[in-house]
Order: structure tokens, then C-alpha cells, then sequence
């Protein structure tokens, strides 16, 4: 729990929210609101609670918070409601991993959505939603252009946002995301094109680590790129030009050519230092 002291002239906010969406999304936010609470765990509700007994003008904003707020909270901020700034195209991936399933499919369009929070996963009516195309295909990146743009729209709207009308989602076209765990990390090239493995390494990054075994060596690969086999095959020298040392070899018999990984317990370097380091002893 922390209090924020900001300007009494700015907007009262309460905070609600967790990791990069939230990290970036409160970047943009203390510039331009007072921030009078940040919400990040369930005990952190009471207090909540108290502030917007206090505050009744505070607005309560949300992104990436992991914990269900209970009706009688969520009846506080009526009437605009919490504004939950969720990265995807709502109805489409709701839930706990937006960005993460949007990469692992292939998308190359990345969205925001600021919605009213309900009680259902992200089923509340919209506000606002914007599209970014042809985003670079880098998990930081995305949340930060995610978070940075949504956040703007709030601070720009907050003014007006009670006489705002949002729009109710169609539920019957709702996708849903998993929760990401640790039983991902293993990467299965064996069973994956070099396109799935690839966009596996991008979405994996930071939690759970796309790890994979080089000459009995667990490593997280930090960056990675396509090597297309049969430009390989044309053109034998295309190895010395465009991949790396290290090639997985993946279900399609293309290639992931890894760019910089971390063996565990050391810190990350190139794959040709690893591999001066580690292959010139197999």
C-alpha cells in the first residue's frame, strides 16, 4: 500500500493494479491525476473502501489488478463505475493473458480496451477502444504502447467520462485467455512450427522464460529469429549471414536461430559467446 501525494487541483484517483500494464498505465497517470491510493493486493480493498467514503469525487482505475472486487465496492464508483484499461479488442481475450494469447496466435494488430469493470471477466460495457497495426513483435514494447495510449484517452476524458454512454459488449463473440504458469517454460520445438516456437520466445518473455537445453545447459532465450530452411538449403553460406550459432530445429524443419540467452545462473550473453564458452567444450 503506498499514499501518493499529488497537486490538489488534479483529478482524484484510486489505483488499481499489478506488473507492466499497471507500471506503464500509472507512468502517464501520476504526471496528469493525484493519485491518492494504489490498490495492489485484496487487504488493500478496505482501505479503498474508506478512501471513497472520504473522496467521493475520486475515480477508481484498474489495469492488470488479479483480484475480484466484490459488488458492494464496485457500487462506490457508480455512477461511471472502475475503468479498467484491458489490452485487447474486447470481447476478444478476455482474461489474464490478452497480449500473451494475441502474440502466441500470430496477431500482428494489438488493442486496448477501457471498459466499466463487472463482475463477470471483462464483460463490461466499453468506453473506448483503439488499434495499433503492425506493432513490433516485442512483448515490452506492446504493453508499453498499450498502456501509454490507453492511459492518455483516460486522462484526456476523465473530465467528461460521467456523461459518457459506454456501449455493451456481444458476449456471444467473447474468447478467453489462460493464466500463463511455469509448466510453459520448456519449449517443444519438436511439436511446434519455427513460427509457433518463435512467438512462444516473444510471449513467454519476462514470466514464465521460454527455456531450452544446449549442449546440457538450461537457458532462457532472451531474443530469437526465423531461419527458413529451404533458403538454407538454396544458398549453404545464408548460415554465416543471416543465423545465428544456435538452430532449433522445429516440427515444420524450419529454424528459430537464438540471438542472446542466459544459461541458468549466469547472465544473459550472445549465442556466439556461448558458444565459444559452452560448445567448444562438446
Amino acid at each position: 500500500m503506498d499514499q501518493i501525494n499529488s497537486p490538489a487541483a488534479l483529478p482524484k484517483v484510486i489505483f488499481f493494479g499489478n506488473g507492466p500494464l499497471a507500471d506503464a498505465t500509472l507512468a502517464v497517470l501520476r504526471k496528469h491525476t493525484n493519485i491518492i491510493f494504489h490498490a495492489r493486493t485484496k487487504d488493500d480493498l478496505t482501505e479503498v473502501a474508506r478512501l471513497k467514503h472520504e473522496n467521493p469525487d475520486a475515480l477508481g482505475i484498474l489495469a492488470s489488478f488479479g483480484v475480484l472486487i466484490k459488488p458492494d465496492l464496485l457500487q462506490l464508483f457508480e455512477p461511471e463505475g472502475i475503468l479498467n484499461l484491458h489490452p485487447s479488442l474486447l470481447p476478444q481475450y478476455r482474461g489474464a493473458s490478452p497480449i500473451e494469447s494475441a502474440i502466441l496466435a500470430g496477431d500482428t494488430d494489438f488493442s486496448y480496451s477501457i471498459m466499466k469493470l463487472a463482475q463477470a471477466m471483462d464483460a463490461g460495457p466499453i468506453y473506448h477502444q483503439e488499434t495499433f497495426t503492425n506493432l513490433p513483435l516485442d512483448k515490452a514494447s506492446i504493453y508499453q504502447t498499450l498502456a501509454k495510449n490507453g492511459a492518455t484517452w483516460l486522462v484526456n476524458h476523465l473530465s467528461e467520462v460521467r456523461q459518457l454512454q459506454p456501449t455493451s459488449q456481444d458476449d456471444t463473440k467473447a474468447t478467453y485467455t489462460a493464466k500463463l504458469d511455469k509448466s510453459l517454460s520448456d519449449l517443444r520445438p519438436a511439436d511446434y512450427s519455427a513460427a509457433e516456437i518463435l512467438h512462444q520466445i516473444i510471449a513467454y518473455q519476462n514470466f514464465p522464460k521460454p527455456k531450452y537445453e544446449f549442449f546440457g545447459k538450461k537457458c532462457i532465450i532472451l531474443k530469437a529469429h526465423l531461419v527458413d530452411a529451404t533458403a538454407i538449403v538454396c544458398d549453404p553460406s545464408i548460415i554465416n549471414s543471416v543465423a545465428s550459432p544456435l538452430m532449433i530445429k522445429c516440427q515444420d524443419r524450419n529454424f528459430v536461430a537464438v540471438d542472446e540467452l542466459q544459461p541458468e545462473g549466469k547472465k544473459p550473453m550472445s549465442a556466439k559467446a556461448f558458444m565459444n564458452g559452452y560448445g567448444k567444450a562438446h
